[in-house]
């Protein structure tokens, strides 16, 4: 692979993986065949996992302990030629072994069965009746197949070669369906669609083996794959929105601009639009001078017009684009319509550019699209989104949303909320139903037709109405800034971490930036002596690991008639593959570049083959000990821990690109770890609370946050105790400002790890964080989390709380969480061992705020 995927990416992977092995056993010795789907939101980098998938099941992996199928073909499948030449692309670039693999089928494509580790793109205009690679094979009688000719140029059809690939026994087909939800009919309508004849048979062609489907939301998928005869469902693979949220691959707020007011304000919302794109083209253009980068995003207006555009309407919006952008070139304009050409607006040419070529024509700045625009691709350099349809149109609105949410650079901008939103602007969109969609964007599909229609909304989004932008104050004095920027935060924790793979990983980083010299061969170094001194403590166990190697223990069963069945054990000396294989194990276990420095360090750079060999067998041995593996691992987890707090202060200073990789790396932790806080730089917030019924209500402001509008105030959106708890806390003396934690994972955001009831880890990030000048000037920072004890996961929120007091208590003031018991403010002061210890006992939350408790206290 030539992307690194996320953490999330990861564990996909590895569910996918785990069925298509059961899927191929299924096949193999129960003739079964089955189906699955993987589900994510749009932008989770479905294409990239699928690369990661195919790669595996060509050429297996240690990583996911997944061996190679030698008869492996895929066969993918979409209903549109744009989409399948897209995914191909994204394919290429994604996996470096599968450059050669990758093969249209076209026209005429005469091959009598599909080739092993290769995958085939086909897509469902190649499959109607009268395509060159199908005619007269719409389920022809035999009488017919002797007198219709065979397609131009072919020897035989598709479907014949479909069916040969699948009789062969040496051979699994992998059928895999991309946009899974669209072509899927019920399975009652008299009529099948195409794909559906494809999955389940029809005729003399036998069904898809494995059929995988991929999609945003695959609910009509999976409801079609219920109803098919014969074929076993494997368990669908589910990617969290809100994970994917997290990784900074999708935008964080969609801003959404509707007339306040009757009227007609198209033209004046594309010039605000016009406006937007200039003011991100300048906004991208200093973060490329801040980073000295050489090539800054060129941020792109997609102008939505209905499915007949007039001349008139097409004429008018150019010319309130080129009145607010004069000097906008003429090449600058495209158009990505269905009829795929070149139209004449006007007196200016504006041509064809197909969909999944407008990301890297960056001399595009504008351009207009029907709903086509809405379904298979997506363009991250898509700053700004003008729709002219009806406000009825939603689910093209939310389709289209979707295209246009993934960041540019793939990764968050750290401190600058304006560079992680996209904005639209819907000039006839009403606010009650723009309101609908917002829930949808933020929380996922409200209904089942959202669903189908793959509109892929995301948890941890914000969507924002006409928002103010926010910046710092001068009010608010450096000491305050350099308290923040200061404070503790820690790393959320995963599952399945290998620590080995990332102190490599973070040694290879830290010699690239010149942080920690020769810092890999220092790692094995250090991981070498490891190995030596416990190979030393475990040696009988060392020893009974060696024979295991280099012997094979076997049954023998002989049966005599008459007499009936005796079993007789005998062991056989391991010969060198199978010594292989065995140290093949051991890399899975210790990481292939642990155990490849670890065998130079023994054989040294005298050794001969006997010596390699030698070595080949230790490592094997040592992989075969549990207490070894845990120990190694330990050891790698504590030279990463050391290195990242040494480097923590000398990394702020690399780019935010480099600085991104260390962000992963910490989060590849199996313990929370500290890392640091952001400063923000530009942040935006809503002014006006929409609710259900259409209504809106001001918000009330507050003056002294650290991120404030032009006139000093911030927008607040608290329920009644949490308003109070402000209001009290920016009445006491010495008070200097005050900071709303983000409730999302950004680095700006001051995160707290505790584990869930079902030992998962999770993050707890506290409300606000208060800053005050101390009795000897002094400023000091109060952490206060107004915390909601009715809660499932309340009790588990203040056991985090109270061991990230444990570990930085003594960098706070105050670290308190706030409750309402009974219409009065309770306070547990977590900074007090007593009260920490009480929260470990506790059975429920709310008792530990009770009157009686004797661990709080009034607020």
């Amino acid at each position: 692979m030539r992307y690194t995927l996320k953490d999330y990416q990861v564990d996909a992977v590895r569910e996918v993986l785990t069925n298509l092995r059961k899927a191929r056993t299924y096949y193999h010795l129960e003739n079964d065949c089955t189906s699955f789907s993987l589900s994510a939101t749009t932008g989770a980098g479905k294409t990239v996992m699928a690369a990661a998938i195919v790669e595996a099941l060509f050429f297996g992996s240690d990583e996911f302990d997944f061996p190679a199928d030698p008869g492996a073909v895929v066969l993918w499948f979409s209903d549109s030629p744009d989409l399948n030449e897209q995914s191909r692309a994204r394919l290429q670039v994604a996996a470096s072994e599968l450059d050669s693999r990758l093969r249209v089928i076209g026209t005429t494509f005469s091959e009598p069965s599909l080739r092993p580790g290769n995958v085939y793109f086909l897509n469902t205009q190649k499959l109607s009746k009268n395509s060159r690679l199908v005619r007269g094979e719409t389920n022809p009688s035999e009488q017919e197949r002797l007198f219709r000719p065979r397609p131009d140029e072919v020897q035989s059809t598709i479907f014949d070669v479909i069916t040969n690939t699948i009789e062969n026994e040496e051979l699994t087909l992998y059928f895999v369906l991309d946009e899974a939800h669209r072509g899927m009919g019920t399975a009652l309508k008299e009529r099948s669609t195409i794909v559906q004849r494809l999955i389940n048979g029809q005729g003399s062609v036998p069904p898809m083996p494995v059929v995988f489907g991929i999609s945003a939301t695959v609910e009509r998928f999976d409801a079609a794959m219920k109803d098919a005869k014969g074929r076993t469902a494997l368990p669908s693979v589910e990617v969290d929105s809100g994970l994917v949220q997290a990784s900074g691959l999708l935008k964080d707020d969609i801003v959404l601009s509707i007339p306040a007011e009757e009227g007609v304000f198209d033209t004046v919302l594309l010039t605000r639009a016009v406006d937007k794109v200039r003011a991100s083209t300048a906004a991208w253009q200093a973060y490329a001078d801040e980073q000295e980068e050489a090539d800054p995003v060129v941020p792109l207006l997609v102008v939505q017009v209905g499915d007949k555009p007039s001349q008139e309407t097409l004429v008018r919006a150019l010319d309130t684009i080129y009145q607010a952008w004069p000097e906008l070139p003429t090449e600058a304009v495209a158009n990505v319509f269905g009829e795929h050409q070149d139209l004449i607006v006007g007196q200016q040419s504006v041509p064809y550019i197909e969909p999944q070529r407008v990301q890297d024509a960056a001399h595009v700045r504008i351009l207009l699209a029907k709903s086509a625009i809405s379904t298979g691709w997506d363009c991250p350099r898509a700053e700004v989104l003008v729709s002219f349809r009806q406000a009825a149109d939603k689910t093209h609105i939310t389709q289209l949303l979707g295209r246009m949410i993934r960041t540019p650079l793939a990764r968050r901008i750290p401190g600058n909320e304006l560079l992680n939103s996209v904005d639209c602007l819907l000039p006839f969109f009403d606010r009650k139903t723009a309101t609908s969609v917002a829930t949808m964007l933020m929380k996922g599909a409200t209904s089942k037709d959202d669903a189908d229609e793959g509109a892929g909304g995301g948890e941890g989004r914000r969507v924002l109405f006409d928002p103010v932008e926010l910046h710092p104050i001068p009010e608010i004095s450096e000491e305050v800034w350099e308290r923040f920027a200061a404070l503790p935060s820690v790393s959320i924790p995963r599952k399945d971490v290998k620590p080995v793979r990332r102190l490599t990983a973070l040694a290879t980083a830290l010699s690239k930036d010149g942080l920690v010299e020769d810092a890999v061969a220092e790692a094995h170094k250090r991981l070498h002596k490891a190995l030596d001194g416990r190979a030393v403590q475990y040696d009988e166990k060392v020893a009974k690991a060696r024979e295991d190697v280099l012997t094979m223990q076997g049954e023998e069963a002989r049966g005599r008639i008459g007499v009936g069945i005796s079993y007789r054990s005998f062991s056989e000396s391991a010969d060198p593959r199978a010594i292989e294989d065995s140290y093949r194990a051991a890399a899975r276990v210790l990481s292939p570049a642990l155990c490849s420095s670890y065998v130079d360090h023994l054989v040294g750079e005298e050794g001969e083959d006997d010596d390699l060999l030698e070595a080949h067998i230790t490592v094997a041995a040592l992989g075969l000990v549990p207490e070894i593996a845990e120990a190694i691992e330990a050891e790698a987890d504590d030279i990463a821990r050391a290195w990242l707090a040494e480097t923590r202060v000398a990394r702020k200073g690399l780019t935010d690109e480099r600085q991104a990789e260390y962000d992963r790396l910490e989060g590849m932790s199996t313990q929370p770890e500290r890392i640091s806080l952001t400063q923000p730089k530009a942040a935006q917030a809503d002014t006006k609370a929409r609710h259900p019924d259409g209504t809106e209500t001001v918000l009330p402001t507050r003056e002294m946050h650290l991120m404030a509008a032009d006139d000093g105030t911030f927008p607040i959106d608290l329920n009644s105790w949490e308003q109070q708890v402000l209001d009290s806390e920016m009445a006491r003396a010495g008070f200097k400002g005050w900071y709303r934690n983000p409730a999302r994972a950004t680095k700006e955001s001051l995160a707290i790890a505790y584990k869930d009831s079902c030992g998962d880890w999770k993050a707890l990030r506290p409300d606000f964080i208060f800053f005050t000048a101390s009795h000897d000037g002094t400023v000091v920072a109060d952490l206060v989390d107004p915390h909601s004890h009715h809660l499932a996961d309340a009790l588990a929120k203040l056991k985090g709380l109270a061991d990230f007091a444990e570990t930085y208590g003594a960098e706070f003031r105050r670290i308190e969480s706030v409750a309402e018991i009974d219409g009065a403010l309770r306070v547990l002061d977590l900074t007090r061992p007593k009260i920490r210890q009480a929260i470990r006992e506790a059975a429920a939350a709310k008792d530990l705020y009770a009157e009686d408790s004797g661990v709080s206290s009034a607020y």
